[in-house]
């Protein structure tokens, strides 16, 4: 029978004591390191802290609530999946992964959540909840239990900027070496961050009363200025997710449908951690409703879903992560943001992890640029002083929109375009340049903000019925929803033409700005500046490639021409390559996801080489084990072979099946093996994958034991080889 090692249990039996069980209740513990080595994390300090005046101490027992971000895995594999499945010609092309996927291949491991859980249920906090794509572990304590799980102190401040008391740990967090290979960061240790909507109402329009006609951009100026009418899609069947965090009147959103005759289903809200904003919205309101009623004037049928979440990182956390394992939409409209200077890094880290599993899955994420032109700190701490871009605009894994001021003809076309003086733009001091980000002409290794634009000056701004009332209002808020419906719009012609989601928008909007293609599926943004800098031919940092001519952009990005040409995609062809990744064990578990203690170097069953390999069951009792691997089967190849080494040990004895090891392709078995077919060695195993060339499958091992007489499978030296 094999033997399971108790190491993990007596890890956590050691783990050291908390402040509350060493009696210290009316102060903080203090932040002396433990008897385990500790390890900073970096980034963990909110940026207001070196500016704010220090009043005193949090109260010991005073609640707080933590995230701790788990970091992905296989981070080189992750970024390669996301170039190719957004890239044409690839055999990956279009082969979105489901959440599911995604967390078996790239996602914290079981393991990792739980050695998480441990040590914060060592230290006296309450684990609340799990993500349920493993990437975030909700907590709550006293502030002396946090400061002593995360080697913190936690101080009441004053923020001068904004004349705003907060908390805040003074020094960067803490966590034992054993989990620092694990977590990514840790937010909520302050309650300074809040995220601003970005919407702007013009100095020369009062608004309306409640029974006057509306003023401003009505749907069918926008539509007919943009082509948003000619592309022969109004959404339908497409779900687009509102990232908000405030709430919304129903009856507000039916009148605007009412006034413009526009119908589809009804809105929605998703609660997240426990927020729910619609019985009494506050300040916030016009921003939901704003974001609601620009998609439904540009996507009437799409499905809208209002997430909303509470104001501070951790709200912002959990609802991207939320929205991403729930996959029912396929893009998301965001009208929030906070300047990068002046927000955690690690934050912003966690919210671009799930951006990243949102383009593994083909979720198109458009995000509104800002309002501050080039100084996004004007309204926040750092102040007007400092150059600095709008975070989630700034993350390379979804689409920053800009600002307009746009004029529109007697017959609702397109007129003149111009870029709004205080629409967001620069470059980021946080997130590299992809490597999709090409042909701006603009030198240096960060990434610049924004890629497109739409209309967005408040003097040209929108109809808007909020609180019982029309006003006008603008801001690159409603530039962000606006390019979301777009994106509805065009996943419903994909969807018809059999084609793949647009998912991830930046590497597919830059390739037809880059293509002969650019002046007729955009309007170039030529005139007008923000504080730094100035729009001009092609992409600038205030309009990006420009607006949308929606009908030509649509052909362009389905593969056909517009008056010019995209660079067609490769033929299709095959590279001769081994697909397996870390086929012998001998690296770790990744790519792998296996069962604990499946993939080891225990010497009770040897290797077929090297050391390791994965032992799948084994115990004598009912178990079951599973090991997998997601790879892409390249579609132009003769051939996909999957080989490996088997190893199968039993004590059963006779010809009957007790025990099995099974072989899946997403949901198809391809073969069996039982205690019956048990031999002295290895043996190896053979495979036909070919039928699955073009896809991305989920190769997995299940090994199932009944209830007496162990049987071990197992497995090496896996691999795929396709010619």
């Amino acid at each position: 029978m094999r033997h399971r090692s108790l190491a993990i249990a007596a890890a956590i039996a050691v783990l050291p004591l908390t402040a509350v069980s060493l009696g210290v209740s009316t102060a903080q513990a203090a932040s002396t390191p433990h008897a385990a080595p500790r390890v900073a994390l970096p980034n963990t300090v909110n940026p207001a802290v070196a500016h704010s005046e220090k009043k005193g101490d949090v109260p010991a027992e005073q609640q707080i609530s933590v995230s701790v971000s788990l970091k992905l895995r296989d981070a080189a594999s992750l970024d390669r999946f996301l170039g190719a499945v957004a890239t044409p010609g690839t055999p990956e092309y279009g082969q979105y992964l489901t959440p599911e996927q995604f967390t078996a291949r790239f996602g914290p491991t079981e393991q990792d959540v739980q050695q998480v859980k441990a040590y914060l249920a060592a230290q006296g906090l309450t684990v609340s909840g799990v993500s349920a794509n493993r990437q975030v572990v909700n907590a709550h304590g006293t502030t002396a239990q946090v400061s002593q799980a995360f080697g913190t102190h936690e101080s009441s401040y004053l923020d001068p900027q904004q004349q705003r008391a907060f908390f805040a740990n003074d020094d960067a967090a803490s966590i034992p070496a054993d989990l620092a290979t694990v977590v990514q960061g840790i937010s909520g240790l302050d309650d300074h961050a809040v995220r601003r909507n970005h919407l702007a109402a013009p100095h020369s329009v009062t608004p309306n009363a409640a029974t006057a006609t509306p003023r401003g951009m009505t749907p069918a100026q926008y539509q007919g200025a943009y082509n948003l009418d000619k592309t022969g899609a109004a959404g339908t069947g497409t779900t687009v997710a509102l990232w908000e965090f405030d709430g919304y009147k129903s009856s507000d959103l039916t009148g605007y449908d009412a006034q413009y005759g526009l119908t589809g289903p009804a809105v929605s809200t998703v609660s997240v951690d426990g927020a729910n904003y619609d019985s009494a919205p506050g300040q916030g309101i016009g921003e939901v409703e704003l974001d609601s009623e620009i998609v439904r004037g540009a996507a009437p049928k799409a499905t809208q879903l209002v997430y909303e979440a509470p104001n501070n990182d951790q709200g912002e956390i959990d609802m991207a992560n939320k929205i991403v394992a729930d996959n029912k939409a396929t893009v998301i409209s965001i009208s929030w943001g906070s300047c990068e200077p002046d927000t955690t890094a690690s934050s912003m880290t966690a919210v671009d992890n799930a951006f990243k599993q949102a383009a593994a899955q083909g979720i198109s994420i458009f995000s509104a640029s800002g309002d501050d032109g080039s100084k996004d700190c004007t309204r926040s701490t750092s102040g007007a002083n400092v150059t600095a871009v709008d975070f989630p605009a700034s993350s390379p894994h979804q689409t920053g929109v800009g600002g307009t001021n746009l004029q529109v003809t007697g017959g609702n076309g397109y007129s003149s375009e111009s870029a709004w003086s205080t629409a967001g733009g620069g470059v980021s001091t946080v997130f590299a340049k992809p490597s999709w980000q090409t042909g701006t002409g603009i030198n240096g290794s960060m990434r610049t903000v924004p890629d497109v634009s739409s209309n967005a000056d408040p003097q040209s701004g929108f109809a808007v019925y909020t609180s019982g009332a029309w006003q006008v209002i603008g801001g690159t808020s409603a530039a962000a929803p606006l390019w979301s419906g777009y994106a509805a719009q065009f996943n419903q012609k994909a969807k018809a033409a059999g084609q793949p989601a647009l998912g991830e928008a930046g590497p597919k909007l830059y390739a037809v700005a880059n293509s002969s293609s650019y002046g007729s599926t955009f309007h170039d943004v030529t005139t007008g500046a923000n504080q730094d800098y100035a729009a001009g031919t092609g992409y600038d940092q205030v309009t990006g490639w420009g607006s949308p001519v929606a009908d030509a952009l649509t052909t362009a990005l389905l593969g056909g021409t517009t008056g010019g040409s995209t660079t067609p995609p490769p033929a299709a062809g095959c590279t001769a390559a081994q697909l397996i990744g870390n086929g012998g064990f001998e690296s770790g578990t990744a790519p792998w996801t296996a069962s604990s203690g499946v993939i080891t170097d225990n010497a009770s069953q040897p290797a077929h080489s090297g050391s390791w390999k994965a032992w799948l069951d084994g115990y004598g009792s009912t178990h079951t084990d599973t090991l997998s691997q997601t790879v892409s089967v390249p579609a132009g190849c003769a051939s996909a072979t999957l080989t490996f080494w088997l190893h199968i040990d039993t004590a059963e004895t006779g010809s009957t099946a007790y025990d099995t090891l099974t072989l899946q392709a997403g949901g198809s078995t391809l073969k069996t093996w039982s205690n019956a077919d048990a031999a002295t060695g290895y043996v190896q195993q053979t495979v036909d994958l070919t039928p699955f060339a073009g896809k991305s499958v989920n190769l997995t091992f299940t090994g199932t034991e009944d209830g007496s007489n162990q049987t071990s499978f197992v497995i090496d030296d896996v691999a795929l080889n396709v010619k």
